[in-house]
């Protein structure tokens, strides 16, 4: 009888090789229920342990792939995992792949960058360093502009550029002294490109 799932254990072998040492990749074989394979073990379970995965119990086991799901390692650690239905030339599914990946590394990440980027937590910016500055002010409004559409300067188009020089423009900032030829470097456009677009909008 063919061994349907040894054409993935190359394939097991080759994901753990790209992701190591954060994920762990196990075939399980359902036909007999037992652990197959195990790249780049992270888990304490072992070739041959129960698999303790039956296909009838899979909540789609009609599809090819399942997840991701979240999971926990059995030293406590967070787990996002995937599952491959791996099926024979029938089309019968023969044996799992799932792919466990170790998350705890970025998730600490995560909260380090959190720490980092709180703002609203720590004194306010001293206002006293940043009333005159007109430069600080552009910056924000552009920031802000790009990030509540979630876009680039690079990306703008016509239309979106004439919206945030119109916003701008109501602050007041074009009537500063030399807050256009920074605006256009800003913007990446030229000082003619940019009273164009000012005057369209206003």
């Amino acid at each position: 009888m063919p061994d349907s799932l040894a054409p993935f254990i190359p394939v097991a072998d080759a994901v753990a090789a790209l992701l190591k040492p954060h994920a762990e990749v196990v075939v399980h074989d359902l036909g007999n229920g037992t652990i197959r394979h195990i790249a780049n073990r992270l888990s304490r379970r072992a070739v041959g342990d129960p698999s303790l995965n039956d296909i009838g119990e899979l909540p789609a086991a009609d599809d090819t792939v399942i997840g991701p799901y979240p999971k926990t390692n059995a030293d406590g650690r967070p787990m996002k995992s995937v599952t491959a239905v791996l099926r024979d030339g029938r089309g019968k599914p023969t044996g799992l792949m799932c792919i466990n990946l170790d998350v705890s590394m970025f998730a600490a990440m995560q909260g380090t960058l959190k720490d980092f980027l709180r703002f609203a937590d720590d004194a306010p910016r001293p206002a006293a360093l940043f009333r005159e500055d007109w430069r600080e002010e552009v910056n924000d409004l552009v920031g802000q502009f790009l990030g509540e559409r979630g876009t680039s300067l690079a990306a703008l188009e016509l239309s979106e550029r004439e919206a945030l020089v119109r916003v701008l423009a109501s602050r007041g900032l074009f009537d500063i002294r030399h807050a256009a030829n920074y605006i256009a470097q800003v913007l990446g456009v030229s000082r003619a490109t940019l009273y164009k677009t000012l005057k369209a909008v206003r």
